[in-house]
């Protein structure tokens, strides 16, 4: 099931990727709607049957797919001021000035557009509060071009999202031209040809009304009663904008404006495309009038959005975002396959029993390396594949050499890593679960946090290469420039260079924790898998330090010691004075004291045993329960590290020489060190091929061994051990633990 859920994931990780990127169609082509929906369409130019893209916008179709359209040339609108339903204007209310209309004008709606005007000189405010509204006797409805659109125009319509298409020439609402007065007749249909648009319009004039008052305090109450917030009554009186001219004279001109930006469809600023600027132009150009005459003015002739290149819709873009989170757990997938790999041989013995039948700690290192390098790349080949072969552009756009070098070196340090983490841990549901933290933590971080710095351009860029410095951040790096990508070719080799990426420095840093992490993995290893660990270059002294027979005087002070007791241990005593290598087994003062742990004091397991075993001698250790039998078989087989004391099996030190010990040493322990994904037959395989044994000999004592442990009927020994009995494996331990040794412990 775990091998299962290893494939599934990715495919299931890559499956909602290119559902979120293909769900929707990003570029707005259709097949069934001849309109151009988003902006572009398919087209069959020559008539050969294949689609040609081509984009163009149906601005009389008022489709929400614009916003991903592709604009070089935004059309350009006429500034229009934003002007208050007739039923929302300013009227005169019991809290309001005088100066106000009466609300009978929305009975005739005459409703004026009032605006107000503040400051240190009401003279100077009155006379540009007259200039702002060009006066015309008639309005000639024949050259509306020249007439109306030339004027100061405004709309009830709120704007669009975003401001490509002006609402106001595509509703039934009509365009206003503000003039000082207005005439009965001054509203009609006419044909209005501007930018893109040409139709009919119907055109309104409405009373621009200027209002003089002598505190900003009042122009704030008033204006900020405005639209969908009423006043004290709750009516709504909307005002179109106020000017507060401050210390503004003839040589000074200086203006605050004021608006009322809440509305019902919360665009925020959207409308401050044309609005703002149309009321900047408009006191400026009433100041010029009062300074130069009425023939002076400042042209505001359109407005237009920034052109842009084509954007993703949202779950393009979403797809996108969620590249880097869910690629991380995908790729760190494989360090937490590897950690609990680990771990899992170390719970069960079962390196220890390899290294007992003859499998050093090198060729063990090289086989589980080159087994995991081989796994992971045909993962990440896989994963890169089935990615490219479902169209994500996450893969498809980047260079694929790249990619791979990419991986390939993160492959490798997250192999390196995964050897001194396994060694902190002893047991598999810990590490499981802290790998589990590891693993979604570092997605949910990376996303969360390390996203963010990165984009951030202030944050500083040594703490950005210092986070880096974790693997899991190097490679949520990474994997973030391959993800920014959607209006680019993607990520190619020359992007190394630049330095605004900071893809050569993640490479760099990868590359030196690999070597690094890997010397510091196999010398943490080598310490971890000798006795003696006091000294960090303990196991270095197998290359130079012989074992010494020499016996130590011991500090411990034995009381009541039984004379068959202390008969044995003067015979040790003198056996290691002369050196004597004729015994199978020397153990002087052995000594094994488990610390104090939960509140328990500590316990004495083994206390200075001293034991001589001459060759060829079956000695055999009864006890009662918990009298540190166990303990002692552990010790002198490598599993357990002794408190204190020596032992010499064959002249070799274990403390120094277990490696050459187990060349010559079986043991058969209290629990079956056998690997339960293995069949039985596989076992004996593996254990005769360290022994050295090949071809027909090999298979002859498997088969032996198999009938002898009683597991050659039916498909029994072809069964995974996982699914044997307690009886059936201890069996088949006992087999696997003697091959061809010299001497084994039971």
């Amino acid at each position: 099931m775990a091998n299962i859920w290893f494939i599934i994931f990715p495919i299931l990780a890559c499956s909602l990727l290119g559902f979120l990127q293909n769900g929707i169609d990003i570029n707005g082509m259709t097949s069934n709607n001849s309109k151009y929906n988003c902006g572009c369409t398919c087209v069959d130019n020559n008539g050969d049957g294949q689609c040609d893209r081509a984009c163009e916008i149906d601005y009389s179709a008022l489709n929400e797919g614009t916003s991903s359209c592709p604009f070089p040339r935004p059309p350009e609108w006429p500034p229009l001021l934003r002007i208050p339903n007739i039923k929302y204007r300013a009227v005169k209310t019991d809290d309001s000035n005088s100066d106000l209309p009466d609300e009978s004008c929305k009975d005739t709606k005459s409703c004026p557009a009032s605006i107000l005007l503040t400051g240190n000189n009401q003279s100077l405010g009155e006379t540009l509060g007259g200039n702002m509204f060009p006066s015309s006797s008639a309005v000639n409805f024949s050259d509306v071009m020249d007439t109306v659109l030339k004027m100061f125009q405004g709309t009830e319509t709120m704007p669009g999202n975003p401001n490509y298409l002006d609402l106001a020439f595509f509703t039934r609402r009509p365009i206003y031209y503000v003039q000082p007065q207005c005439f009965l007749d001054s509203t009609s249909r006419v044909h209005i040809q501007v930018s893109f648009f040409e139709g009919k319009k119907v055109v309104r004039c409405v009373q621009g009304l200027p209002l003089w008052r002598n505190r900003s305090s009042k122009v704030n109450d008033e204006l900020y009663k405005g639209y969908l917030k009423g006043n004290s009554e709750g009516k709504i009186n909307e005002i179109v904008a106020a000017y507060d001219l401050l210390n503004s004279n003839e040589s000074n001109f200086n203006v605050s404006i004021g608006y009322n930006s809440s509305n019902g469809n919360n665009s925020g600023g959207r409308f401050e495309l044309g609005w703002v600027p149309r009321l900047v132009n408009l006191v400026t150009n009433a100041y010029l009038k009062y300074l130069r005459g009425p023939g002076t003015k400042i042209l505001f002739e359109f407005v237009k959005e920034m052109p842009k290149p084509e954007t993703p819709r949202w779950m393009s873009e979403f797809a996108f975002v969620l590249a880097p989170p869910f690629l991380t757990w995908v790729i760190l997938q494989l360090f937490f396959v590897m950690v609990t790999s680990l771990v899992y041989e170390k719970e069960q013995k079962l390196r220890i029993t390899m290294k007992m039948h003859g499998l050093r700690d090198q060729p063990y290192w090289i086989i589980s390396y080159a087994y995991f390098l081989s796994i992971f790349c045909a993962y990440i080949m896989c994963l890169v594949i089935f990615g490219s072969l479902i169209g994500l552009k996450f893969f498809t756009l980047n260079d694929y050499s790249i990619q791979f070098v990419f991986y390939f070196i993160h492959i490798n340090l997250q192999i390196s890593v995964a050897f001194p983490v396994a060694a902190m841990f002893t047991n598999v549901q810990t590490v499981t679960a802290v790998a589990y933290i590891c693993l979604f933590g570092t997605g949910f971080l990376g996303y969360s946090l390390f996203q963010i710095l990165v984009e951030t351009t202030s944050f500083p860029k040594f703490w950005i290469v210092v986070m880096e410095l974790y693997p899991g951040f190097s490679l949520y790096s990474f994997l973030l420039k391959f993800a920014q990508i959607q209006n680019t070719s993607g990520i190619e080799w020359r992007d190394l260079n630049d330095s605004t990426k900071g893809m050569r420095e993640v490479l760099i840093i990868m590359l030196v924790e690999w070597f690094a992490v890997f010397i510091i993995s196999y010398y943490i290893d080598q310490i971890k898998s000798r006795i003696c660990g006091k000294s960090p270059w303990s196991f270095l002294q197998n290359y130079w330090k012989k074992p010494s027979f020499q016996s130590e005087e011991s500090n411990v002070q034995i009381q009541m010691e039984e004379p068959e007791v202390r008969h044995e241990r003067e015979k040790v005593e003198q056996l290691l004075l002369q050196q004597d290598k004729s015994n199978a087994v020397i153990c002087y003062n052995l000594k094994k004291v488990y610390p104090a742990k939960n509140g328990n004091p500590e316990k004495l397991a083994v206390r200075n045993l001293s034991l001589a075993l001459p060759l060829g001698e079956c000695f055999g250790m009864i006890g009662l329960n918990d009298s540190g039998k166990t303990t002692f078989i552990n010790m002198v087989t490598g599993l357990t590290n002794p408190t204190s004391g020596k032992a010499f099996i064959h002249g070799l030190d274990i403390r120094t020489q277990m490696d050459q010990m187990y060349t010559s040493m079986g043991a058969c322990l209290q629990h079956d060190l056998l690997r339960e994904t293995l069949t039985g037959r596989e076992h004996l395989l593996f254990y005769g091929r360290l022994r050295k044994l090949r071809g027909r000999p090999l298979t002859q004592a498997v088969e032996k061994c198999l009938k002898t442990a009683n597991l050659s009927y039916g498909k029994v020994s072809d069964k995974q051990v996982g699914k044997y009995s307690k009886g059936m494996k201890r069996r088949l331990c006992c087999h696997c633990t003697h091959w061809g040794s010299q001497g084994y412990f039971y």
